[in-house]
């Protein structure tokens, strides 16, 4: 064996993509020194873009202070490849759910006005392409704030701006867009989405997701109902039929609001980060095995996650695909379709829950070693 491709997704709550693709690493090592390693951290579009991203292409972490989900600054990042030319954005970073203590969650009164300023702050240093991973929202207002930060007017009958969070979409006539900052008109605008949702409706970012960020049973209609009044007008105003696109509904329908006002294309997240991390190049340069991973590894591992994705580039050249997972869910057995070869839990024995977050670790190094063992034992030669 004398290359290994090493690109999984991060173990929420317990390592990040970077850390677990380490530990992978160090468990080879520990066999033969004399494999080469790549490894590339993953992500689907959500936790962890940024610094996946960034190590990819060797760019660099921006800070920037902005108004966080409850309308208080909070500080955030963001990122900018080694060339200069791409801005990769999280609006979790501004926006997102961790950020708001969960007494305070409220998607009625959340905005996502800082995911917007982190967007003013890669047109200010001059980039060229916005990644805009949307995963991980405290929102519901379909963009709205991020919007308004840009410099579009949403405002009430009596012509005044509407405040923040699906609460203001109540109250909102007419959407004036002449101020919308020109420079969006020059970045192509790629929002990276691990979901299909529509805007509105039973699939609909309310519904689906609106339990999640603190709303009520008898608060998702009227979430419901806001955002379809909030279509209705960007199609009138804008001319932007945005209600039915896949992914609309991501993030509380922010994906709505950046294909209406930033002519945004959605897009699978994993696919655009295989993409842009040049993960087929590197395949052909000579990789014998791939080896991914996530947290938990289930029947929704097949629609648009990291393991699969990865699986699915490594098969199109014949590479066998392994999957190291924290635990195996539900439905498991349906990602041996979709090019992974062989999937294996890191717990070397019955555990709880904390004790598989805290010795993930060592657990994925002890793994990764044995199963290389196995393979040294074997003298397996897979093809190239």
């Amino acid at each position: 064996m004398k290359k290994v491709l090493i690109a999984p997704d991060s173990f929420k709550e317990s390592l990040a993509a970077g850390e677990v693709a380490a530990a992978i690493a160090a468990g080879i090592k520990r066999v033969d020194e004399g494999v080469e390693i790549v490894s590339v951290p993953m992500s689907d579009g959500g936790e962890g873009l940024v610094q996946a991203l960034v190590a990819a292409t060797k760019g660099c972490l921006r800070k920037a202070v902005v108004t966080g989900s409850l309308g208080k600054p909070v500080e955030a990042f963001w990122g900018i490849s080694g060339d200069g030319r791409t801005a990769i954005i999280e609006m979790a970073a501004a926006s997102g759910l961790p950020l708001v203590p969960p007494a305070e969650r409220n998607p009625w009164r959340t905005t996502t006005y800082g995911t917007g300023e982190l967007i003013k702050n890669a047109l200010d240093a001059g980039c060229q392409k916005l990644i805009v991973g949307i995963g991980g929202s405290a929102t519901n207002e379909g963009g709205a704030g991020m919007a308004q930060a840009l410099g579009v007017r949403l405002l009430t009958a009596d012509g005044k701006e509407i405040g923040y969070g699906a609460e203001g979409l109540k109250s909102l006539a007419r959407v004036d867009a002449e101020g919308l900052d020109p420079r969006v008109k020059d970045v192509q605008v790629v929002v990276a989405v691990d979901v299909d949702n529509p805007l509105c409706g039973p699939r609909g970012a309310s519904f689906v997701y609106g339990p999640q960020k603190g709303a009520p049973g008898e608060m998702l209609g009227a979430l419901d109902r806001m955002l379809a009044h909030y279509a209705q007008i960007l199609k009138r105003d804008l001319g932007a039929d945005i209600a039915d696109i896949p992914g609309a509904g991501a993030a509380g329908g922010l994906g709505a609001g950046l294909a209406a006002f930033l002519a945004a294309e959605l897009r699978s997240g994993v696919d655009v980060v295989l993409e842009a991390a040049g993960i087929e190049e590197i395949i052909r340069g000579g990789v014998e095995l791939v080896i991914t991973g996530e947290g938990e590894i289930n029947e929704q591992t097949s629609f648009g996650k990291v393991p699969v994705g990865v699986a699915r580039l490594a098969k199109k050249y014949g590479l066998p695909v392994w999957a190291f997972v924290g635990s195996i869910g539900k439905g498991a057995e349906s990602v041996l379709k979709h090019g992974i070869d062989a999937y294996f839990s890191i717990a070397p024995r019955p555990l709880t829950l904390q004790e598989s977050l805290q010795g993930a670790e060592i657990f994925l190094a002890d793994l990764s070693e044995q199963c290389f063992r196995l393979l040294k034992s074997l003298n397996l030669r897979p093809k190239a």
